[in-house]
C-alpha cells in the first residue's frame, strides 16, 4: 500500500502541487493558458448607440467586426485586411470609422476612413513615416478632423484638419516649438493649448482660433494642469485634473478668464484617475481613484442607477466602463478581481439587460489564483512605501519569492488580474511589487521624492521591502529573485552589481545598461523636454559621475548572480551596443548569463510564440535558481 501511494503521488504530482502532504491541491496551469488573447477585444459603442465595434481575428490577421444591437442578424465583417493587422480605430459619427492599419511596427502611416453600410474604405492620409496624435472629440466637425503631426520638422507636432474625402491634411497652426498639446471645443474649434519648456507648463486660451492665446496658469514640471473637456454651457470653463496648490490630483472645474478652480473630487490619498468624463455630453459622469483597490465616484444621477445595476450583477468585481454614448442607451464594461480575468459586457437601457461580449481569458476561468493584498512598509528614511504581495495557494512558513519592479519609474502597480503575477504565483512564488518613490498616484511629493533617486533612495525602497519581507518570516532569504521591464529591467540589473547578497539571481527584460545613451536614444519629438529628463533622472554632463556610477555596463565586473536578459532588437530606448558590451563583460567574469535577442520585437515582446518561450525560459531559470 506504500509503494502504491508513492507511486500514485509521483504521477499525480506532474500535475498537482502538494498533493501528498495534506497541503492545498493547486493546478500546474500551463503557461500559455496565463497570456492567451481574447478573440474579440477594442470595444468602442458608435455615437448613436446602436452599433459596437470591435477588433477579431480572420485570416490571421486583426480586423473590424461591426454588432448590430437591434438587429444581430445584420452584424457583419468591416474589414478584409489578410496581409496587416488593423492597429486601431474608432467611430468618427453613427455610421463612419476611421482606422490605421500597418505590416509593422516600422511600417508607414495608413489612415482610412470607412462608411459600415457601404463598407468603402477613403485613405485619408498619403503612407509617410511621420508621427500623428488625435485630438479629442474623436467626431467629425465640418468633414473633419483634428490631429498633430509632425511633418515639417520631426521634434514638432504641428496643427492640422484632416478632411475626411482624403483631399488631404490643412495645416491650422505652426507650433512655435514650446505647444506640448492643442485641445479642442465641442464645436470643433481649437481655443486651448498646453505649452512646456520642461521646466514651466503655460495653459493658454483664446476666443477664437484667429485670436492670439492669453495666459491662463504656469505651473513647475512637478505640478500638473491637465485639461479633460469643456463645461457644459459655459464657453469660458473646463474640466481638469489639477494638483495646483495641492499634493493630490483633483478633478476640478477652471474657469479659462481667471485662472481660478472649483473642486469636483478629491481624495486625501492619492491621485485621482483621468477617466469619467464625456465629451458628448460636456460633463464629468464618474471619477476615480486608486487605493488598495479602485474607487469609483459617479457624479452624474442617471447613470448612477445604470452603474448600481452593474455592481449589484458583480458584485465584489472591480468595474471598468470603457464606452458609452450620450444618452447612456449603451454601456460597454470590463469586470475583473484579482483572481478572474473576468470579462467585456455591455448594458442596454432599452432592454435593461447585461450581455457579455468576450470572455477575456477562458482558460483561467475555473482555475484556482492567488490572491493579492496590498501592503505597507517603511524606507530606511522613514517613508512610507506601498505595494502588493500576492502568496501562493500552497502555504508554506517562508516562501521563495520574485520582486517584480514595475517599469516607469513613472507608473505603478495596482489591484487587480495580473497574467504574470498568477503565473509565478502558480509556480510556486511568492510575488512581490512594490510602488517605490517615484511612482505615480500617490500625490506630488512622493511622485518627486523619486527624482534624480533613479541609483539611490528608489533602489533602498526596493531593498528595504525585501528586507521587511524577509523580516515578516515571508520571504526565504536565500530564495529571492527581482525581475523587471524597462525600469524594473534596470533595477534588476542594478541589485545584480549592488546588491549580490539580498537576491540569488536576476531577470531583466530591456533593462537600461548605460543611461548616457538612454538619453541619446529618446525620439526627436521628446527632445524639447530634455531638461524635464535632467530634473528627473539627471544631467549626464554635468553629473557624469553620478550617471556612471548608477549605470550597470560600468560595473559588470561586480555581478556575482546569475542573470537572465532578454532584449528586443527595435527596442528604441536601450542601445544593443551597450547590451552586448554588458553580457560579454559578465561572462568575461565567469558568472552564468543567459542572453535572448528577438532582432524583430521592441522593449516588450509581443508575438505569441515569443512571449511563450519568454516565460518558459524565466520558469526555468527561477527553477534551477532558487
Amino acid at each position: 500500500m506504500r509503494f502504491l501511494i508513492v507511486v500514485f503521488c509521483f504521477l499525480f504530482g506532474i500535475s498537482i502541487l502538494g498533493g501528498c502532504n495534506g497541503q492545498q491541491k493547486v493546478e500546474y496551469i500551463p503557461v500559455q493558458d496565463f497570456f492567451s488573447k481574447p478573440d474579440r477585444f477594442n470595444f468602442r459603442v458608435s455615437p448613436n448607440g446602436r452599433y459596437i465595434a470591435y477588433l477579431g481575428l480572420e485570416d490571421h490577421c486583426r480586423n473590424i467586426f461591426v454588432l448590430d444591437i437591434d438587429e444581430p442578424d445584420s452584424s457583419k465583417q468591416l474589414t478584409y485586411q489578410d496581409n496587416m493587422n488593423v492597429q486601431y480605430f474608432f467611430w468618427i459619427s453613427p455610421d463612419s470609422i476611421v482606422f490605421s492599419n500597418t505590416q509593422s511596427p516600422e511600417d508607414s502611416l495608413r489612415i482610412f476612413a470607412i462608411d459600415i453600410h457601404t463598407e468603402k474604405p477613403q485613405s485619408l492620409l498619403a503612407p509617410a513615416k511621420h508621427e500623428l496624435g488625435w485630438l479629442s472629440p474623436l467626431r467629425a466637425k465640418e468633414g473633419n478632423l483634428l490631429a498633430e503631426m509632425n511633418v515639417r520638422d520631426s521634434a514638432v507636432f504641428d496643427l492640422y484638419r484632416i478632411p475626411l474625402d482624403g483631399s488631404g491634411p490643412r495645416l491650422v497652426e505652426i507650433n512655435p516649438g514650446n505647444i506640448s498639446s492643442w485641445y479642442a471645443s465641442s464645436d470643433g474649434k481649437v481655443r486651448l493649448a498646453l505649452t512646456s519648456d520642461s521646466v514651466e507648463d503655460q495653459l493658454l486660451y483664446r476666443e477664437q482660433e484667429e485670436e492670439p492665446y492669453k495666459k491662463v496658469v504656469e505651473t513647475d514640471f512637478a505640478t500638473t494642469v491637465l485639461p479633460l473637456g469643456p463645461v457644459k454651457d459655459n464657453s469660458s470653463a473646463i474640466f481638469a485634473m489639477s494638483n495646483v496648490g495641492r499634493d493630490k490630483l483633483a478633478i476640478v472645474k477652471l474657469d479659462l478668464r481667471s485662472g481660478k478652480e472649483e473642486v469636483v473630487a478629491e481624495n486625501d490619498n492619492v491621485d485621482m484617475n483621468r477617466e469619467g468624463y464625456s465629451f458628448s455630453r460636456q460633463e464629468m459622469i464618474y471619477t476615480a481613484g486608486m487605493l488598495d483597490k479602485k474607487e469609483t465616484k459617479i457624479l452624474n444621477k442617471d447613470f448612477k442607477k445604470i452603474y448600481a445595476k452593474i455592481n449589484n450583477k458583480f458584485d465584489g468585481y472591480n468595474v471598468d466602463v470603457l464606452d458609452m454614448d450620450s444618452a447612456f442607451n449603451i454601456v460597454l464594461f470590463k469586470t475583473y478581481t484579482d483572481v478572474n480575468p473576468g470579462g467585456v459586457y455591455y448594458y442596454s437601457k432599452k432592454k435593461d439587460k447585461i450581455v457579455e461580449l468576450s470572455s477575456i481569458n477562458p482558460a483561467l476561468a475555473d482555475k484556482s489564483l492567488a490572491p493579492m493584498k496590498e501592503v505597507t512598509f517603511n524606507s530606511r528614511d522613514g517613508k512610507a512605501i506601498k505595494g502588493y504581495l500576492t502568496r501562493p495557494l500552497v502555504k508554506k512558513d517562508t516562501y521563495p519569492v520574485v520582486v517584480l519592479i514595475h517599469d516607469g519609474p513613472n507608473r505603478r502597480d495596482v489591484w487587480g488580474f495580473n497574467s504574470e503575477v498568477q503565473f509565478l504565483a502558480n509556480r510556486g512564488y511568492a510575488v512581490f511589487q512594490i510602488n517605490y518613490r517615484g511612482s505615480v498616484g500617490y500625490g506630488k511629493e512622493f511622485y518627486t521624492a523619486g527624482f534624480k533617486q533613479w541609483g539611490g533612495e528608489i533602489q533602498n525602497d526596493i531593498s528595504d521591502g525585501v528586507a521587511w519581507l524577509i523580516h515578516q518570516g515571508i520571504a526565504d532569504k536565500d530564495k529571492i529573485a527581482i525581475m523587471g521591464t524597462g525600469f524594473g529591467g534596470y533595477s534588476a540589473l542594478y541589485a545584480a552589481c549592488f546588491n549580490p547578497t539580498l537576491y540569488k539571481c536576476a531577470i531583466s527584460s530591456s533593462g537600461y545598461t548605460n543611461l548616457f545613451t538612454y538619453l541619446k536614444e529618446i525620439p526627436p519629438y521628446y527632445q524639447p523636454y530634455l531638461q524635464l529628463y535632467y530634473n528627473i533622472i539627471g544631467d549626464p554632463t554635468k553629473e557624469y559621475e553620478l550617471f556612471k556610477a548608477i549605470s550597470p555596463l560600468f560595473h559588470a565586473e561586480k555581478v556575482r548572480m546569475p542573470i537572465l536578459m532578454f532584449h528586443g532588437g527595435r527596442d528604441r530606448f536601450n542601445s544593443l551596443t551597450d547590451v552586448n558590451q554588458f553580457v560579454q563583460k559578465v561572462k568575461n567574469n565567469n558568472v552564468p548569463i543567459r542572453y535572448v535577442l528577438k532582432e524583430e520585437e521592441g522593449r516588450r515582446f509581443k508575438k505569441d510564440e515569443n512571449v511563450i518561450e519568454y516565460y518558459q525560459m524565466i520558469e526555468q531559470f527561477l527553477k534551477e535558481q532558487l
